[in-house]
């Protein structure tokens, strides 16, 4: 088990190393100098030199990538060019939104998809399938942000019921900012809510057509028993494949969303960093996406030792 936790642990550390490079790379390639639009069209060639000497946007690519991956071992992710803080400040300051957000967004997609996959499956070809396989093929097909739209306009426009935008901050109260969340997190689910009804579906289907839910069967218990007993527990490898993977994407996938709804989390903060050719604050947004996909892969794949005995009896 040591041995396995040492090269999961290793392979996190080089994926993480190969993911920065790219990161730090890609963002050097992209056109527009940083400079320039920090001084605006009327600066002076001499003035352009100066600042990006200031910047050590001067320097050699590899030079400047050892500067930034040594800023961030030691928690310094350098200064925003637009902003003129630390990156580290923004990014905690945007990640108390976007994190409840998509905490929020996934707990609404297990609520609906996890009990609607698996009555869909214990009720195949029933009332209940059909719906849960309609609702899956709906919410799938449409965008997330066209949801959004849906929502301000039936629940703040016309209903008056929801603010239709913005975030009042958490020291405004608890209500009020979880009802700013309320309708964001919720166009946010709704199409991880379909993919997830189907992967449940599809997993419960299959544990109930295994030896050990027959032998249950033939013991005696009752449907419900071997349902939640016995098929839900053995299902659960895919499906918190399926919940890991959709907690990355509803981090690092909001960027609509949060601008529909003009809340200030890490995806607005990522477009307006790439809009004004930020690449500090860019580089250092997308590393923290690309880490924390690494990272829930890695739990996600030391939660099967937990939840399935059979891969530790292998391990």
């Amino acid at each position: 088990m040591i041995a396995l936790l040492g090269r999961r642990f290793a392979g996190l550390i080089l994926t993480l190393a190969a993911v920065s490079f790219l990161i730090f790379a890609v963002m050097d390639l992209l056109p527009g100098d940083p400079a320039s639009i920090m001084l605006g069209t009327s600066a002076t060639p001499e003035t352009l030199t100066a600042l990006r000497h200031e910047l050590g946007l001067d320097q050699p690519l590899l030079f400047r990538y050892g500067q930034w991956v040594a800023g961030v071992f030691s928690g310094d992710l350098g200064q925003s060019y637009t902003y003129g803080v630390p990156v580290a400040g923004l990014i905690l300051e945007r990640l108390a939104v976007t994190m409840p957000l998509a905490l929020l967004a996934i707990l609404l997609s297990v609520v609906i998809a996890v009990p609607l996959g698996t009555f869909a499956a214990a009720r195949r070809d029933g009332i209940v399938d059909i719906i849960a396989t309609l609702f899956s093929q709906v919410s799938i097909a449409v965008p997330a942000f066209w949801v959004a739209l849906l929502l301000i306009i039936l629940f703040s426009t016309t209903l008056g019921l929801m603010p239709a935008g913005g975030f009042p901050g958490w020291s405004a109260g608890l209500w009020p900012a979880l009802q700013a969340l309320v309708m964001p997190a919720t166009a946010l689910a709704l199409p991880q809510a379909g993919v997830l009804t189907r992967v449940t579906r599809t997993a419960v289907l299959e544990t109930l057509h295994e030896d050990f839910t027959r032998t249950a069967i033939a013991k005696g218990l009752s449907a419900r028993a071997v349902l939640w007993r016995h098929a839900v527990p053995n299902a659960l490898v895919p499906i918190l494949t399926t919940l890991g993977l959709q907690f990355t994407f509803l981090v690092a996938g909001a960027v609509l969303v949060e601008n529909v709804f003009n809340l200030p989390g890490l995806g607005r903060l990522a477009f307006q960093a790439l809009s004004q050719r930020d690449i500090i604050a860019m580089q250092d947004v997308v590393l923290f996406f690309a880490a924390l996909v690494v990272i829930m892969n890695f739990l996600v794949d030391m939660s099967y030792l937990a939840i399935d005995p059979r891969l530790r009896r292998d391990v």
